[in-house]
């Protein structure tokens, strides 16, 4: 999307930055796991599949995408990837947008930086795509996902066993979106990499 192409979040402990070239092959690299794979519901793509999919991401303007960064002392995006975070707007008319999360370094896992990562993109999407209601669709596998959505505030809405995915939906109202906000500070800033 390109309302995010030049733009990052910044929380307490992760930042989120465009999708770009440059993290196209460590983002390949996770998505050849096979565990990654199932828990996003994702088939495997050739590196140039890989590179087309990132320039419809930055391109759609029904997708907005992040890459998770882990902040620390190194300045190399490259080794402080940690995940990524989307939004696909599926109903334009009624602001309405499919949320995904992954973790897909597993040293970064149960350290929150999900949490705090999903938080910012709930709250971009509300302030600059204008999204109105949220869903998640989650593998009934992945149950830390789930736990977590339902912890954001979001009830069931449906469950596929032929899919075998849980749909989870949040309408916003003003007091979940305090309630975010107190929940993790952050600035946005212009974005130059």
């Amino acid at each position: 999307m390109k309302i995010n192409n030049n733009t990052q979040v910044k929380g307490p402990n992760v930042t989120l930055v465009p999708y770009r070239k440059h993290h196209v092959p460590k983002y390949h690299m996770w998505m050849t796991s096979e565990e990654l794979q199932k828990l996003t519901a994702s088939e495997p793509l050739t590196l140039q599949q890989e590179y087309e999919m990132q320039k419809s991401w930055q391109e759609d303007e029904d997708k907005c995408t992040f890459i998770i960064l882990e902040k620390s002392t190194s300045n190399d995006e490259i080794d402080t990837m940690i995940g990524d975070t989307n939004i696909f707007i599926t109903d334009k008319i009624n602001n309405i947008g499919e949320i995904e999360i992954m973790i897909a370094e597993i040293t970064a896992r149960g350290k929150k930086y999900g949490w705090e990562a999903v938080i910012l993109m709930l709250l971009y999407g509300i302030k600059y795509i204008n999204l109105r209601i949220y869903e998640a669709k989650i593998s009934l596998h992945n149950l830390i996902s789930i736990q977590m959505f339902k912890k954001l505030g979001f009830i069931e809405k449906s469950k596929s066993e032929v899919f075998q995915e849980l749909t989870l939906e949040k309408v916003v109202t003003k007091d979940w979106i305090i309630w975010l906000e107190n929940e993790c500070k952050y600035t946005i800033d212009n974005y130059y990499n």
